[in-house]
């Protein structure tokens, strides 16, 4: 079924995201595309009724204000033209229209249907993998994670065994993480499943790098290259299934924001990427992943399972990356998780992880001096990974983290835990 879509012209506003999330919620499907899409581009996507013009703090680029084409006045479709004042210090955000505003536009002036839901969404997406990918082969990087099993799953239903599944032990895992990884998919989902062990690899060329853009650029390219050396292995492979959301996309910059933070699957691809490109989930957040996966039918644990970043523990192994730091931090990691579940909040907090910067802190240990690594411990809530808050930890709870981690891992002389939400922070260190 095709669902009626909105276009959101990015003209520098922030609240992009937001504007496209209340849209949805009305039932109608929304899309953001940079402010110069020409009709064409216009024009070939699906069952356009209406764009908004969306412009707001970052309208002016480089001293001038940016434009559509007037080309697209005449297209035909209606079009409503949003230009909020610049933030101010009580105002952080670009607001959108109140939702009256919207729902006139949306429903009276452009004439949509409320179709957009995770059924339809599913549909669609089988219906244009099967045009894509025809009957050719898809290699997807399995890490386990909401994304990219809620990835497999949809390829699994559109294109069956044509999909081919490559896990990568990067060596950035979290503790057991792979294992789990083969346990479920490989021999519980029957998906056909290649293991690679590649922690030597990985780990030879991060050393001594500690920028953490050329880190995750790093990542992102060993990981196509790991690929593409498996893809010829096989025969057909032409295309390279990712689990790219929205959020990635955002904070990857547009032609209207600055760079956040680059994804290794944004940022990190190499220009001579030999794959094309299948990305179903790529207009979706977070909280709209998981309800897909609900919808495929996967099991809960896994669709509501913390989200982990395709760099793995090296955005969290602050600096440059050394084996005996990325230990402490896997072993720390492993313990906060534990203890999380123990307490019940692994339900309640939306992502939890340790983090170990790349210094070392005074301490006493066995009655004597001892230098040892610093443990950060972070703890946010959300719902679509644009903004983060804290969760406030009991300190009984974060006293026995504290007491098991000084105990169990014996390389840190302290724990912290971090306070600061996104923004002014991101949920990530790196």
């Amino acid at each position: 079924m095709k669902q009626d879509m909105i276009v959101i012209l990015d003209m520098g506003s922030t609240a992009n995201p937001a504007l496209a999330r209340a849209i949805r919620d009305l039932g109608v499907y929304s899309e953001i595309h940079p402010h110069d899409i020409t009709p064409e581009g216009l024009k070939a996507l699906n069952n356009v009724k209406g764009i908004i013009l969306n412009g707001g703090e970052n309208r002016v680029v480089d001293g001038v204000a940016v434009e559509v084409d007037p080309a697209i006045y005449d297209c035909g479709y209606p079009v409503i033209a949003i230009d909020h004042p610049t933030a101010t210090c009580a105002q952080k955000y670009d607001a959108i229209p109140e939702e009256a505003v919207l729902k006139s536009f949306v429903f009276d002036t452009c004439g949509c249907e409320a179709n957009w839901n995770m059924k339809n969404f599913i549909e669609d997406q089988v219906e244009l993998i099967r045009r894509q990918v025809g009957d050719r082969k898809v290699l997807l990087a399995l890490s386990g994670g909401v994304d990219s099993s809620v990835v497999a799953a949809l390829l699994l239903k559109a294109i069956g065994d044509q999909l081919v599944c490559v896990h990568v032990n990067h060596g950035l895992m979290r503790k057991n993480e792979s294992e789990n990884v083969v346990e479920v998919f490989g021999k519980q989902l029957n998906a056909n499943l290649i293991y690679v062990d590649a922690t030597d690899r990985f780990l030879d060329k991060l050393a001594g790098v500690a920028d953490p853009e050329q880190k995750r650029k790093i990542i992102g390219a060993e990981f196509i290259r790991v690929f593409e050396e498996e893809a010829r292995k096989l025969e057909g492979i032409d295309f390279l299934g990712q689990g790219t959301i929205y959020p990635d996309i955002i904070e990857s910059g547009t032609k209207t924001a600055k760079v956040v933070k680059s994804h290794h699957n944004v940022g990190g691809l190499p220009e001579d990427l030999q794959f094309e490109l299948v990305e179903p989930l790529l207009q979706l957040f977070k909280d709209e992943v998981r309800a897909c996966g609900v919808e495929l039918g996967l099991p809960a644990e896994m669709v509501y399972r913390q989200p982990f970043p395709g760099p793995g523990l090296g955005v969290r192994c602050l600096g440059a990356i050394t084996r005996d730091r990325l230990e402490t931090l896997r072993e720390s990691d492993a313990i906060l998780r534990e203890e999380f579940a123990k307490a019940g909040l692994d339900k309640k907090v939306w992502q939890y992880f340790t983090v170990v910067p790349d210094f070392k802190a005074v301490g006493v240990r066995n009655h004597e001096r001892s230098m040892g690594y610093m443990v950060v411990i972070r703890a946010v809530n959300t719902i679509d990974a644009m903004t983060a808050s804290i969760e406030r930890l009991d300190y009984d709870f974060l006293e026995k983290v504290v007491a098991r981690i000084t105990e169990e891992v014996p390389s840190v002389s302290r724990v912290c835990y971090e306070l600061t939400p996104k923004p002014v922070a991101t949920i990530e260190f790196e």
